[in-house]
């Protein structure tokens, strides 16, 4: 029994609410169960240095909890004084919305995609990217519109969603009383038509098995074509 009660292959509630700030060019929050991530799409008109002049657009991403995001207060992080986990899940949240975009189609700009958590039960990386590519596709849908660019850039939907072993079974989408006790932790990034794009997977304190990840490979599945539906939905596609 998960102590959520629910099936081990069933998603927690999905809420995507968009166009929640004024200024950012694309934004949502997502509600993914108890984990609430803020997402903003920023556009600019230049790229970094590595990239200026080769006619290819760039997609990064900012990562950040606010300091009550969990049971206790944490410090704010400096830019400068980012923790690794903080770095590595921006990089993460980063490449994968790239493998979703034509770089080409998108011309020589630059879109930040910004995700603070406001509250966090579990699987904040995977609802950043979730909610990261809504962000950046309302911002392509605001260029597009104006006749910045002229072919949609965005290739594939991208979303996240955590499977693990906990208590000895296979589940989909962890919260955090089974993501701190699970076997098993893994996160898995995929395109709207089950494409890969990334999966991080540990063991913590027991091994796993080729038949375990086939079945978690499975949840997955199932988990990132809910959260496609509910991307297009909240787009309007």
């Amino acid at each position: 029994m998960r102590p959520s009660n629910r099936a081990l292959d069933e998603m927690r509630s999905i809420e995507i609410e968009t166009n929640v700030t004024r200024h950012a060019e694309g934004s949502c929050l997502i509600k993914v169960g108890d984990t609430h991530v803020l997402c903003t799409a920023s556009v600019d008109e230049r790229v970094p240095p590595f990239i200026k002049g080769s006619g290819l657009g760039w997609v990064t991403a900012e990562y950040g909890m606010l300091p009550r995001a969990t049971h206790t207060r944490m410090r704010r992080e400096a830019k400068n004084g980012q923790s690794g986990r903080t770095q590595e899940i921006q990089r993460l949240i980063g490449r994968s919305l790239r493998a979703g975009v034509d770089r080409v189609a998108m011309g020589e700009r630059q879109i930040t995609v910004d995700c603070d958590v406001i509250q966090a039960d579990g699987g904040t990386r995977c609802a950043s990217i979730t909610g990261g590519w809504v962000a950046l596709s309302l911002a392509v849908q605001k260029l597009m519109k104006a006749g910045d660019i002229k072919t949609n850039p965005l290739i594939s939907p991208v979303s996240a969603v955590s499977c693990g072993i906990y208590a000895g079974q296979p589940v989909l989408d962890l919260d955090y009383p089974e993501d701190s006790e699970a076997g098993v932790d893994g996160n898995f990034v995929m395109t709207g038509d089950a494409g890969l794009i990334e999966i991080q997977m540990s063991a913590e304190g027991s091994i796993f098995s080729r038949t375990q990840m086939d079945q978690l490979l499975d949840l997955a599945i199932k988990g990132s074509a809910e959260l496609t539906k509910a991307q297009l939905a909240a787009v309007g596609a």
